[in-house]
């Protein structure tokens, strides 16, 4: 996965304040569904949680991901990740994003809400033809309802928001435990 690595000293400062003002104003004034984590220790730590939107299998989950911007950025697009595990047709095991605002379709004047956005109607709309994931991506074309129960699944499990009591952490535990030998067993 991505590195930790601050990558603020290999950013001119023109590009870091411009950085540093799209984040802010997206912490600020978020897209619907999205939200951004300021990191004020080192501002090219893009992350965000993204709300899994209605109608699709990650309905209900919220999804943690991470944008590594390059040295080169911005003549060269981020990288995106997902941090949260997904079942995905364009997300790699590494929680690697594959969309082409990322890729041959970059452009700098597009900038990070944009690229939250595109990645937002990734999760609405998989493309199975770029596939990271290849079993998604067949399971999407193949049995789109089996896809739909798997991928449901792994929202269940990796990424519905916790509460905090004990007793019923402790039943949601099993149940995830349980659910996650289901999806082995897959």
């Amino acid at each position: 996965m991505a590195s930790s690595i601050s990558n603020s000293e290999n950013l001119p400062p023109h590009v870091l304040r411009s950085v540093s003002k799209e984040v802010v104003s997206l912490s600020q004034e978020p897209p619907e569904g999205i939200q951004v984590h300021i990191n004020h220790d080192d501002i090219t730590d893009i992350q965000a949680t993204v709300v899994g939107p209605e109608g699709t299998p990650y309905a209900g989950g919220e999804f943690k991901l991470k944008m590594v911007l390059g040295k080169d950025f911005p003549a060269a697009p981020p990288k995106g990740y997902f941090l949260t595990k997904i079942f995905h047709p364009n997300v790699a095991s590494n929680g690697e994003i594959c969309v082409n605002a990322l890729k041959k379709d970059w452009n700098p004047q597009l900038g990070l809400k944009h690229i939250l956005l595109v990645i937002k109607c990734l999760m609405i709309e998989p493309n199975p033809e770029s596939a990271l994931n290849e079993e998604a991506g067949k399971l999407l074309l193949d049995n789109y309802n089996e896809f739909f129960q798997r991928a449901s699944l792994m929202t269940e499990i990796h990424a519905k928001p916790q509460t905090s009591s004990p007793t019923t952490n402790a039943k949601k535990a099993k149940i995830r435990k349980d659910k996650k030998k289901t999806l082995k067993r897959l």
